[in-house]
């Protein structure tokens, strides 16, 4: 089903219209990992390295954890929680007490939150998640392929109880109670591209986040790419793994997936960086230019309150 996001100069004053996606599915009560292991391999979006990943079954209640092979085994250990974050300046990056860091990380989580898999070990052989395409679509593929295994534990869900709202400039980010997952994301680029909005209702029994999400692509401006570059930054970016807009127009010979892929993916970032709250979330996120680490702003503020959720 096509995204009701409207390309809009005014559209930050109005409310973007949520998706039907026909009667509400019934959610799964069993957390679930997946059934066999499988492995990529691609480049690191910042390194440029060369990047395996191995995505295991893992036992209930484990989350998501990464492990760097190539560190000494009592340093390896990573899990993809919020407060494991240390930096989101270009990307999400998680550190472990050791120092030992994992970069990248919110493609492959939006995919496995996305697809309904709760518990999995992530094997990396260096310090980046490999970018593929620049979307989660072939984390989806990866995780399709592994095929889901349902665990024999309940599915836990933190509920919003009241709003909790963060801001950065003219950014925001928000969590509003709500009996269902919902997203909602606004994108402005200063003029830099024709404002954009987004809203879709989560069900983790549909393929939802796969058709409508996983292949909406990182993108940038030519300009700041240069610029990174110069400063040995965004070394593995390229047009086969990020959109990149030049003089307003995009440069990438097959143009755009969907008209509104910038929002899309914007919001593609949002579910893998609120999967690091280390249960599915009920309740809905509000985002208004919002980026990794307002996104993170915003788990830490939650669970700063007490009285915001409950299990």
């Amino acid at each position: 089903m096509e995204s009701v996001g409207i390309i809009s100069k005014n559209l930050k004053h109005t409310t973007p219209v949520a998706l039907s996606l026909g009667s509400k599915p019934k959610t799964p009560t069993w957390q679930q990992t997946i059934a066999n292991s499988v492995t990529c391999t691609g480049v690191g979006l910042h390194t440029g390295k060369p990047a395996t990943l191995t995505l295991r079954p893992a036992t209930a209640n484990s989350g998501y954890v990464f492990m760097r092979m190539d560190v000494p085994e009592d340093s390896r250990r990573i899990p993809a929680r919020w407060d494991m974050v240390t930096d989101t300046a270009m990307c999400t990056k998680i550190t472990n007490p050791q120092g030992v860091s994992v970069s990248t990380i919110e493609h492959v989580i939006a995919a496995l939150a996305g697809c309904g898999v709760h518990n999995v070990i992530i094997e990396l052989d260096g310090p980046e998640v490999p970018v593929m395409d620049g979307s989660s679509s072939d984390f989806v593929d990866m995780i399709r392929q592994a095929s889901a295994h349902q665990q024999h534990q309940p599915v836990r869900c933190i509920k919003i109880l009241k709003t909790i709202e963060v801001k950065i400039g003219k950014a925001t980010a928000t969590l509003k109670p709500s009996d269902e997952t919902k997203f909602s994301m606004y994108f402005n680029a200063n003029g830099r591209l024709a404002d954009q909005a987004w809203s879709f209702t989560y069900y983790p029994d549909h393929d939802d986040f796969g058709d409508l999400l996983s292949s909406a692509r990182t993108f940038g401006f030519y300009e700041d790419a240069q610029h990174l570059w110069s400063q040995g930054l965004a070394q593995g970016a390229s047009l086969d793994n990020a959109v990149i807009i030049k003089d307003g127009k995009v440069m990438n010979e097959d143009g755009l997936r969907f008209s509104d892929e910038f929002v899309r993916h914007k919001m593609l970032d949002a579910v893998g960086d609120l999967a690091l709250a280390g249960a599915p979330i009920q309740g809905l996120f509000c985002g208004e230019n919002s980026g990794h680490g307002l996104n993170n702003q915003l788990l830490r503020a939650l669970f700063a309150d007490d009285s915001a959720w409950s299990f």
